[in-house]
């Protein structure tokens, strides 16, 4: 995904359900250490021929993309860690916080 297209937009609607406020500087600062740690890869996108170019490391943001063209993929070792830590995430089915019950 992209981060100003779809990340940032995700993460900072789920820390509010935690009474969180997370910056765009703090999702690239994630992304960067996911990287680093194998965990996700970095793609430049095209809408020609090669469609996607996997770049080395973290390609610097510093500011919002304005055709969004960077786009960011979990790796085997992310989705076999995220899998593993399942049972671990902060919110249910519902999409609330674990510690809140549903009104239902």
């Amino acid at each position: 995904e992209n981060v100003d297209q779809v990340i940032l937009r995700e993460v900072a609607k789920d820390g509010a359900k935690l009474g969180l406020t997370i910056t765009r500087s703090e999702i690239v600062d994630a992304l960067a250490e996911l990287i680093a740690d194998g965990l996700a890869k970095a793609y430049l996108l095209s809408s020609r021929e090669p469609y996607s170019t996997e770049l080395e490391g973290m390609p610097p943001l510093d500011v919002v993309e304005e055709y969004f063209r960077t786009y960011f993929y979990i790796t085997k070792k992310g989705m076999d860690l995220h899998l593993s830590e399942d049972s671990c995430w902060t919110f249910n089915d519902e999409g609330l916080p674990r510690s809140v019950q549903s009104l239902d």
